[in-house]
């Protein structure tokens, strides 16, 4: 685990809006993303993620102006991920200011995609998006884990073990997990603690917590559960929760986080 852990801000984007729903449905307007990204740099916010959630969808590339002006905004690392598809879409987003690329739909259907963008910008730019469901099923032959990846945003079942496929990108290169529960995300009931600690104990790298935060007080248990970091969306945007409130829950826990400047 990495000896300071990260609170990061999750901007979910589409027609160049940040969005946000319950279970990667009935999204709703949450404000200009750039606008939205100076605030949680200000509140000590130690990276941004930006999602472009309908760019494979729409089978599109993500929106390069709106990266451009986002990482024009802040001063920490920004993670893209949304519709790369390549390692030019790669080249093009830390060309207009990415430092870290995601990519999940794209790596399932070609997952040599993993090991072109590793070798060709390093396994410290390419983190793995996991969008994380629990199989209607349960555990079984083909998800022994009982956790299944999915794609398109949450809206395509896959027949991929969530850490069967976790490993396999790990060993291509990916330099870093964003593993996001869709059954909790939206609903912020607590992350999903059981996906958090099976994915650590499976990476060698990285785990970055996502989906399910509702208060302050949920953060640390991801921390304890194994994660490296804890990404949430719609608390910071409602205006719920600041970063600085998250971290200073996290330090009455006794977990190392980067101070806030006052």
């Amino acid at each position: 685990m990495s000896l300071v852990c990260r609170v990061i801000p999750c901007l979910d984007v589409a027609g160049g809006r940040v969005v946000k729903g319950v279970n990667f449905e009935n999204l709703r307007d949450m404000g200009d993303p750039v606008e939205l990204a100076r605030e949680y740099f200000a509140q000590g916010a130690d990276e941004i993620t930006f999602l472009d959630v309908t760019a494979t969808v729409d089978e599109r590339s993500t929106t390069y102006d709106v990266v451009r002006r986002t990482a024009e905004a802040v001063f920490i690392p920004l993670t893209v991920g949304g519709g790369v598809r390549t390692t030019e879409d790669v080249a093009r987003l830390l060309a207009v200011g990415a430092d870290k690329i995601g990519v999940n739909s794209a790596a399932i259907a070609r997952p040599n995609l993993v090991d072109e963008i590793a070798d060709r910008f390093g396994a410290q730019v390419l983190v793995l998006s996991l969008d994380v469901k629990r199989a209607t099923t349960g555990p079984s032959d083909l998800i022994p884990s009982g956790f299944v990846v999915t794609t398109h945003g949450g809206r395509t079942e896959t027949a991929l073990d969530a850490l069967g496929w976790a490993r396999q990108a790990i060993e291509r290169g990916a330099g870093e997990l964003l593993v996001n529960s869709i059954d909790a995300d939206g609903t912020r009931e607590g992350f999903d603690l059981e996906l958090v600690a099976l994915m650590r104990e499976i990476s060698s790298v990285p785990v970055i917590a996502s989906g399910g935060a509702g208060k302050a007080e949920d953060f640390g248990p991801a921390i304890a559960a194994g994660a490296d970091a804890v990404l949430a969306a719609s608390v910071f945007h409602s205006g719920q929760l600041t970063v600085g409130d998250v971290k200073a829950a996290m330090m009455a826990e006794g977990i190392a986080v980067r101070e806030v400047a006052t």
